[in-house]
């Protein structure tokens, strides 16, 4: 093999040749841009000559540098020459022999097929990092050359192995900063979702991407008692720990004041305000909505979300797009609320801009896909959700954060829905109230055939409230009773908005025991303001389960939703 003849083809070569020929200038043709004559007497004769580079032995070369050196000819790439650096990584091997046997490293990090692709093209490849078995990292620059025996292919391979490495130890600490914001992150949202009595609830979480780029997407399920439910989804702006942080401290304040049992707009009004006080910079996307099935809709308030669908018994999907007001944090708005029908067979979607937002797509489209897959989508809400993702083509490596929650409200019929029932009486005032409201309540009770214990209770408990409304509340006045498969809830409502409080009342004081009285027989107690105005004061008692419904107990008294 003639070294010399293929050095000149090396990468490189032929330019240097090229502007040595440039800068060689013979002294008769310089001209008044020639260097000085001071200049130039600085020159020493005693200096030997600089060799040229063709001057140079090429196997002499290559057997000196560092780098991994092979030649390779002929389509079975026989080997035709291996450098010092080479054989001192891989031992000896044999010339003239097929790399395919001769060179089994090259064989297994799969660089034959490479070889095989320059050599027909005529062009350069480059491999970068690829792992040998000597257990170090080289890049492979496969260059052809040619030659009097036919094209050939010189491999050069550069130890990468600190790069490797050190990506290698940045790729694992990422790791392990995205496992930590993602632990952080799932352990900020509830672990298990309550259960309403009226409405079947699932929700998702899925990550987005395979760096520490986890965001603050929260959902959250609050039953406030009285049959209500709260739904709650958000996404915090940003991204890894300082978002998953921002949302546990929204979603933590969102419970507590979802027990204030404030309409939704006034629930956004003070997350507003404790937003800015996390930080200033860091804005949230949120809706709160409310569910009560007396009223057979789902009131709700958004800052700056995305809109909730719902879709009917039928399957037509509506949007609810109004009202909708700018992102927590940014202050010095007045947040109001909106209302969507969820009647029985209806199922409401939340969700979060990661299943519907894509980089070439506007985001309406996206929403509408969202509404065409719902429409099709039936099953139970963990069916629901699971079948949404799948359509918005989530996948393990999706660039963005993703959170659905799905409620239904089942149509029950048959033997299901006399365990859901309903019961009212409207109260004009006056010394017959009470008598009518307890007769009511009594034979209301008697007809669901409850137990003897929890009818006298939930007939004190009627008396009590309905005492406490003709009291100090002013009409209109109504009593509602509702059972539901786990409980007995009684309402009175009335037109005066002064919540009451339970007090203890001094033995010569004439009222204020009634409040008391309904707190230590219920489960669970409550009031709230209504949004036409006045207040609404209601109680709970758990029902036996039906293995307990031969013997008679009583009611917990235990604090909570009385779930």
């Amino acid at each position: 093999m003639n070294f010399t003849r293929w050095s000149a083809r090396l990468p490189g070569t032929q330019r240097r040749a090229a502007a040595r020929t440039e800068q060689a200038v013979s002294p008769d043709r310089r001209g008044e841009g020639s260097v000085p004559a001071a200049r130039g007497e600085q020159r020493s004769d005693d200096l030997g000559p600089v060799p040229a580079v063709d001057e140079l032995g090429v196997r002499e070369v290559l057997d000196r540098v560092p780098s991994l050196v092979a030649l390779v000819h002929g389509p079975d790439h026989r080997i035709a020459y291996v450098n010092d650096a080479y054989t001192t990584a891989f031992g000896v091997r044999p010339i003239g022999a097929p790399a395919r046997g001769a060179l089994p490293e090259l064989d297994e990090i799969g660089l034959l097929p490479l070889l095989d692709q320059v050599r027909r093209s005529g062009k350069p490849r480059t491999v970068k990092s690829r792992k040998a078995p000597d257990g170090r990292s080289y890049t492979f620059t496969c260059t052809p050359v040619s030659g009097g025996e036919g094209r050939a292919v010189l491999i050069f391979a550069t130890d990468v192995t600190d790069h490797a490495e050190a990506a290698e130890r940045l790729r694992a600490s990422e790791r392990r900063q995205r496992e930590t914001a993602v632990t952080l992150q799932r352990s900020l949202l509830p672990q298990e979702l309550e259960e309403p009595d009226d409405l079947r609830v699932a929700a998702t979480y899925h990550p987005g991407g395979t760096e520490a780029a986890v965001g603050g997407d929260w959902y959250d399920v609050i039953t406030l008692g009285g049959g209500r439910t709260a739904l709650v989804i958000g996404d915090v702006m940003g991204r890894g720990v300082r978002a998953a942080a921002v949302m546990g401290q929204l979603r933590t304040a969102v419970r507590a004041y979802a027990r204030l049992d404030l309409p939704p707009h006034e629930v956004l009004q003070l997350l507003d305000g404790l937003a800015m006080e996390i930080d200033a910079n860091q804005i949230a996307t949120c809706v709160y909505a409310i569910h009560d099935p007396n009223e057979g809709r789902l009131v709700y308030a958004s800052a700056g979300h995305l809109p909730i669908l719902v879709r009917d018994e039928n399957g037509t999907v509506q949007r609810a797009d109004e009202p909708t007001g700018p992102p927590l944090g940014t202050g010095g708005w007045m947040h109001t609320s909106g209302s969507i029908s969820l009647g029985p067979g209806s199922t409401a979607v939340l969700y979060t801009d990661g299943l519907v937002e894509r980089r070439n797509e506007d985001l309406d489209e996206g929403i509408a896909a969202l509404e065409r897959a719902l429409a099709g989508a039936s099953g139970s809400p963990q069916v629901v959700c699971d079948r949404l993702v799948r359509s918005a083509g989530v996948t393990p490596d999706h660039d963005d954060d993703v959170a659905v929650l799905v409620l239904q409200h089942p149509a029950r019929r048959g033997a299901e829905s006399e365990l859901f029932r309903n019961a009212a009486l409207e109260l004009l005032g006056g010394v017959e109230a009470a008598p009518r409201a307890r007769a009511f309540a009594s034979g209301v009770l008697t007809s669901w055939r409850f137990p003897t214990e929890l009818h006298d209770l939930g007939v004190l408990a009627a008396s009590e409230l309905v005492a406490n409304s003709l009291q100090h509340g002013t009409p209109p006045m109504r009593l509602r009773l509702r059972r539901t498969d786990r409980r007995l809830i009684i309402e009175v409502t009335d037109g005066d908005d002064h919540l009451p409080r339970r007090r203890r009342a001094e033995p010569g004081d004439e009222s204020g025991r009634g409040i008391a009285i309904v707190a230590t027989i219920a489960s669970h107690w409550g009031s709230r303001r209504t949004p036409g105005g006045g207040k609404a004061v209601w109680c709970e008692f758990l029902l036996p389960k039906p293995s307990e419904s031969s013997r008679p107990s009583k009611p917990s008294r235990a604090g909570g939703s009385g779930r």
